[in-house]
């Protein structure tokens, strides 16, 4: 078992650590009730999914983080405000949604500000793309929905033709996001484009 470092006992219980990371997860393991699941991809220091949390008790929430740091200030701050609906995973987001995420398990994804490697080099390594779509389409109950937020137009382009096919896309302009770190953004003047995706074999 990994050593955890700097984090309290409450905060090391919300840290899910998987006895399989070959096998899909066991979301009754994870949660003390049932609730329809929601998932933040790149949960960072857990500001968004504390307050998705906290403002709807009756879902489950649970964080995938790659970077050990973010994942200890998630849990600490999740257990600081005594959250029992939220859990944080340490792991590539990629692998997470391929192989851990059990079908059609997922009612809503939160994928905020994903990084956008703006240098055209460096735009392979973007997250977002038509298999990661599709992993997400797996996971996805027949009613769930992604909610993607982002702050540069080029990248929501690529999302968008990536998607289609897959997903109807909507836009969200107006839809009430908990602001969390997405103050940066605004506070720069960069423009915040919201869509929302629904899985397109389930219109039909």
């Amino acid at each position: 078992m990994r050593e955890r470092r700097t984090i309290s006992p409450s905060a090391a219980a919300v840290e899910f650590i998987p006895a399989n990371y070959f096998a899909p997860l066991n979301l009754s393991d994870m949660f003390p009730r049932q609730g329809p699941l929601e998932v933040d991809i790149g949960c960072g220091d857990g500001s968004y999914l504390a307050t998705l949390a906290e403002q709807n008790p009756g879902n489950n929430f649970l964080g995938i983080e790659r970077l050990e740091g973010r994942v200890r200030s998630a849990c600490n701050k999740i257990a600081r405000q005594r959250i029992d609906n939220a859990r944080v995973l340490l792991v590539e987001a990629n692998y997470a949604v391929a192989y851990l995420l059990p079908r059609r398990s997922v009612s809503t994804f939160h994928i905020l500000f994903s990084d956008p490697w703006p240098k055209r080099r460096h735009q392979r390594r973007r997250l977002l793309d038509e298999n990661f779509f599709r992993s997400l389409e797996r996971a996805l109950r027949p009613d769930g929905v992604i909610r993607v937020v982002m702050d540069q137009r080029d990248y929501v382009d690529q999302v968008r033709d990536d998607a289609s096919g897959i997903f109807l896309i909507e836009s969200e302009a107006n839809a009430a996001f908990p602001s969390t770190f997405q103050r940066r953004f605004e506070a720069q003047g960069s423009p915040i484009y919201r869509l929302l995706l629904r899985k397109i074999s389930e219109l039909r």
